[in-house]
């Protein structure tokens, strides 16, 4: 069974029980911090790989490293451990952090832009394209790329609103092109 329906079946349990207790909001918070974790700390990853140590001693860690953490996610941590599914982590809060973002009507996106734009110029674009994939907002991620010239590229999903200008040269040349065919 491949990694990631794995890591989705544990992602969509941990949200089942985060619903039934009510604290969905509080496993998202400590799956982020737990997310960081590993993304700043490869020591750990390393660890919880390492042949040679004990699951008992992986366990041990999980539970002091993580001990103001709820119940469920050390319990979750520890049972990964036990099932040598330490791989998984990261995707399955990958995955609980989407199902988090669709209950909340919230999508992730990147905009493209020559420069960083501010928190204003994000929120405007958030409030703009969000209603056109059908969501209530969009965390916006700011890619600078100068090969776009100007104006901005949105994608959300598999969608791409592109408004830049390096885009406006790429259609009005195929316009060109088709013109010249006929």
């Amino acid at each position: 069974m491949s990694q990631s329906i794995i890591a989705k079946r544990y992602a969509d349990a941990l949200f089942q029980l985060g619903k039934e207790r009510s604290k969905l909001d509080q496993f998202e918070t400590e799956l982020l911090t737990l997310r960081e974790v590993y993304r700043d700390n490869n020591k750990i990853v390393s660890f919880l790989k390492h042949p040679r140590v004990s699951v008992d001693q992986k366990k041990k860690v999980m539970m002091d490293s993580f001990q103001s953490f709820s119940e469920e996610i050390v319990n979750t941590l520890k049972l990964l451990v036990e099932r040598h599914r330490e791989d998984i982590i990261a995707d399955m809060i990958q995955h609980y952090i989407g199902m988090m973002n669709d209950a909340k009507g919230i999508a992730d996106a990147d905009v493209y832009s020559v420069r960083e734009l501010s928190e204003a110029e994000k929120q405007r674009l958030s409030e703009t394209f969000a209603p056109k994939v059908g969501k209530q907002s969009l965390n916006l991620t700011n890619i600078v790329d100068s090969s776009i010239l100007g104006g901005i590229r949105l994608r959300v999903g598999n969608r791409i609103f592109d408004g830049s200008v390096s885009g406006k040269l790429r259609r009005i040349e195929r316009e060109l092109v088709s013109t010249n065919k006929r």
